[in-house]
């Protein structure tokens, strides 16, 4: 079927103004961490606005004299947050605009691939940021997908128009979205436990991340949800490459990675089950996992040779 120019130029258009709709959240996101009050600033303020008084290092609350108000930062983070609701509304719209204009699932080569992949990041973001205290690290997961995003709409940008014919299955939409999908959300899991890392130097320079606990729960749980999606879209491109190929796996640079990256994962949830795996260990792991993501993602698919070359997708 033709392409529809217009709105496959409405698509790149989106896709732009959401890049800088991110930038703007990503800014103001970094100014509520700077600026913003850190745990204990917080509980003396509480206290002082309770009237309580300082005795021989410990407080003795008072009568409350006044409700506490939202500080500038805090106002600044809210903002930070709206914004990234616009932006994800954009995100989508680029996608949904770039598939009707080309008629198909709108993840058939690296640029939308990745425009997919840091939706399914950001939306994730979203969730997390309403189940932990940890909107002020939207700094941090905001400027990799940025950066995606970039990368996605200059060096790795393609026209909209039909699928190769190898494509043109519905294996597409079920194996590659998945994928994709599973792709973003680990990048939640990966930041935090570098995060996480750093909180746990003891360095004041990073005093106002939130608690390790808080992060080590937050690339937990995240990892969780993600996984079981990463395993079934595995599985998904195995019945897709004996459909095309005539072998459910045959050790592709692409599928060698993934299967080396699902045996990290699984190993941090086996342990994290088991073993109770807490703290540096777990973290290690986990950033192993994401640098793995990350490097199936760019070189895997722009570097080596391999069945999965010629669509530049997973």
């Amino acid at each position: 079927m033709p392409v529809n120019s217009t709105l496959a130029t409405f698509s790149d258009w989106t896709y732009g103004a959401t890049v800088v709709v991110y930038w703007f959240a990503v800014i103001l996101y970094l100014c509520e961490l700077a600026f913003g009050r850190t745990k204990a600033e917080v509980r003396e303020r509480e206290m002082a606005i309770a009237g309580g008084s300082r005795e021989d290092g410990t407080w003795t609350p008072g009568l409350v004299v006044e409700a506490p108000r939202r500080s500038r930062a805090e106002k600044l983070g809210r903002m930070g947050m709206a914004l990234t609701y616009l932006g994800a509304f954009l995100h989508l719209s680029a996608l949904v605009l770039r598939g009707v204009a080309t008629s198909r699932a709108p993840w058939g080569n690296m640029y939308e691939y990745v425009a997919l992949l840091t939706l399914a990041a950001v939306i994730g973001w979203i969730v997390l940021m309403r189940m932990f205290p940890v909107r002020k690290l939207g700094g941090f997961v905001l400027v990799p997908i940025v950066t995606l995003m970039f990368l996605g709409g200059t060096v790795l940008y393609a026209d909209a128009a039909p699928v190769p014919p190898p494509l043109r299955s519905y294996w597409l939409v079920v194996h590659v979205s998945v994928i994709s999908v599973s792709s973003g959300l680990f990048l939640l899991p990966g930041v935090a436990s570098v995060l996480y890392l750093l909180k746990n130097s003891g360095r004041a320079r990073f005093s106002r991340l939130p608690d390790a606990d808080v992060l080590d729960r937050l690339a937990y749980r995240s990892t969780v949800f993600a996984f079981p999606l990463f395993t079934i879209g595995i599985i998904c491109g195995a019945i897709w490459a004996e459909a095309a190929w005539g072998r459910f796996w045959g050790w592709d640079p692409k599928e060698t990675v993934s299967f080396v990256a699902w045996v990290v994962y699984a190993a941090y949830l086996h342990a994290r089950a088991t073993a109770g795996w807490r703290g540096k260990p777990a973290a290690w792991v986990n950033t192993v996992g994401f640098a793995l993501t990350v490097f199936n993602l760019f070189f895997i698919n722009l570097v080596t040779t391999g069945l999965h070359s010629y669509a530049g997708v997973s």
